[in-house]
């Protein structure tokens, strides 16, 4: 049973540890609002401009570069309509930019309790053994007991560095995702002003 448990924390904490790196590289800001885009869309007043933003938002695939896209592509319908539009994307985009932050949070509630499994499991082990063995060996119980406690420490120490990322990543995405609705919200401004 506890080789099992700790076969287990292993597992979650390759697990955390996948998601936390693939959330670090895909969170980067150059890759969700990256700064040409951004400059090309406060930039853009002319239809002219307008090309070269769409142009630019085709070769930098990006959330922003998206949602650009979309909006520039509606500007003949009306603008109420095409707010509409861009916020039901934007809303597939923020939950594009949450992927995996389920699975962070998951980790969080699952490894302490794995980890408690563990010491339980251990606990058993070491009763069952000093019931047949007596309280002789004060070495042997001393290190039956610290075995225990690791399978928790384990869980601990997965578990506090994925509650760290859930919660930086979870901010960053609410902070990218108002850096987005900005610049969308600067942008349609600007299109339906003329």
């Amino acid at each position: 049973m506890d080789t099992l448990v700790y076969i287990l924390l292993g597992l979650t904490s390759i697990v955390g540890l996948t998601f936390i790196v693939e959330r670090a590289l895909a969170l980067r800001w150059n890759k969700v609002v990256p700064r040409q885009l951004a400059a090309a869309s406060e930039a853009c007043r002319t239809p002219e401009d307008l090309q070269v933003l769409r142009v630019l938002c085709r070769q930098v695939p990006s959330p922003l570069g998206r949602l650009l896209l979309l909006a520039s592509d509606r500007l003949d319908w009306a603008k109420a309509d095409n707010v509409d539009s861009l916020q039901t994307a934007a809303r597939h985009e923020i939950v594009r930019l949450e992927r995996g932050l389920v699975v962070l949070e998951i980790i969080v509630g699952v490894a302490p309790l794995l980890g408690l499994v563990g010491t339980i499991a251990g606990m058993m082990t070491l009763f069952a053994d000093i019931g047949l063995s007596g309280l002789n060996d004060a070495a042997r119980l001393a290190k039956g007991i610290a075995l225990i406690l690791n399978a928790t420490l384990m869980g601990l120490l997965i578990a506090i560095p994925s509650l760290i990322a859930w919660g930086y990543f979870s901010k960053k995405v609410e902070v990218l995702a108002s850096e987005m609705e900005a610049l969308c919200d600067d942008f349609i401004r600007c299109q339906y002003r003329k």
